[in-house]
């Protein structure tokens, strides 16, 4: 009788076991959307996680590694202790010193549990044999790393704020530590760090603007600010965080994936969560040069005749073909770079999320001329209450 009784604990042990190990995996799979990990270690055409993503960063290309448990070119032989030290430090299983391009500067804020859980789920992917490109011999020197991270790198799971909201540090969390929003909308110092004083408020980075054609652009500010997103609800961001647009704004360029795999991935709550915390941001209001009456008025003409049956001619857009442009953050950014883009190669809005029955932008860069791309530009940064710096005819020049 013991012994029948002792083989039902087990038996009840053991499945309680698996249950909880599935429940591991799968809020691993979920932080993996969060994380965006499969857009940034997927190369083009190659297989989900196997690496092989050339990055383009002011040092020059690096390719991302593989992250499926293959034994020999991926994390197959990798602890849990391992992984955790990656994600806090930034060092690899064999000691060496990863770049923050492998964004450990934020993943250091999850928590002990979250890391386990991601680990747990990508250990249960299948393993792909592949071995991304070598990168450049600027990469190779590493030890520079050390001094980096002493520098840079503040180690450690984030701690809730005890006078915010369950909800708001909820979304802290998610923006600071798997979301990692800041390594492409905070602007970084001359040692390529993140700079804290300016966390948020928009930064240049490079993608594509057509097949095999990188350009800059502009990760917008997302401070609740006027020129970054003073004018979105609440109801907007979540709306663009599971659609990929709003009337204030549409995904194009980098951010369409960000939109694809992960934001539009994750539970309304916590698309919720995040929308709380961003708005809740303050931030210095944009006091810098900007579009003068007349350099405004030279692109008038220009908007009317391409822009303003869709935008219309107040720039509030049309809930049934654009969004606004009034108050926008992308064309109000610091840098028009995106806008540039936008107006020269389209907005390349994301395939897989489609816009109802908003139109496709044409690409204007056969139509404009530098001059005038820059003329109409002046004119969307300098109309309707909008705030920002004259472009200029070569700042156009360098985005084609």
């Amino acid at each position: 009788m013991r012994g029948l009784l002792l083989a039902l604990a087990l038996t009840l042990w053991g499945g309680a076991a698996s249950a909880a190990d599935a429940a591991s995996v799968e809020r691993g799979r979920y932080l993996a959307a969060a994380g965006n990990c499969v857009s940034c270690h997927t190369r083009p055409g190659g297989e989900p996680f196997a690496g092989g993503l050339g990055l383009q960063t002011p040092l020059g290309l690096l390719h991302t590694t593989n992250i499926t448990p293959d034994a020999e070119t991926g994390i197959g032989l990798w602890s849990l202790e391992d992984f955790r030290r990656a994600m806090r430090q930034g060092i690899a299983a064999d000691g060496s010193y990863l770049f923050p391009a492998f964004p450990y500067t934020a993943y250091t804020r999850m928590s002990d549990e979250d890391i386990a859980d991601l680990f747990a789920w990508l250990q249960g992917l299948a393993p792909v044999r592949y071995t991304p490109p070598e990168n450049g011999l600027v990469f190779s020197i590493r030890w520079p790393m050390m001094a980096w991270n002493a520098l840079f790198l503040e180690e450690g799971p984030q701690s809730p704020d005890p006078a915010q909201s369950a909800e708001w540090n909820r979304g802290a969390y998610l923006v600071q530590g798997p979301g990692h929003c800041g390594a492409c909308h905070t602007p970084r110092n001359v040692l390529l760090a993140e700079d804290p004083a300016h966390a948020l408020q928009g930064g240049v980075m490079t993608g594509e603007v057509a097949p095999g054609l990188q350009r800059p652009w502009f990760a917008v500010n997302l401070r609740n600010v006027k020129h970054g997103l003073a004018t979105w609800t609440p109801k907007d961001l979540t709306t663009y965080f599971s659609k990929g647009y709003s009337m204030r704004g549409a995904s194009f360029g980098p951010m369409n994936e960000v939109i694809t795999n992960s934001l539009s991935q994750l539970r309304t709550e916590d698309q919720k969560a995040i929308a709380t915390y961003l708005k809740s941001l303050g931030g210095a209001e944009y006091a810098g040069p900007v579009v003068s009456a007349a350099e405004a008025e030279a692109g008038a003409g220009i908007y009317k005749k391409h822009c303003a049956e869709c935008h219309q001619a107040n720039g509030r857009g049309n809930f049934l073909k654009a969004p606004a442009l009034a108050g926008n953050a992308v064309v109000q950014g610091e840098s028009s770079a995106s806008l540039i883009n936008v107006i020269l190669h389209s907005p390349a809005l994301a395939q897989s999320l489609r816009y109802g029955a908003w139109e496709e932008m044409p690409a204007f860069g056969k139509k404009l001329s530098d001059d005038q791309a820059a003329a109409l530009t002046n004119y969307l940064r300098g109309s309707w209450g909008n705030r920002a710096a004259p472009v200029r005819a070569e700042q156009v020049a360098a985005q084609r």
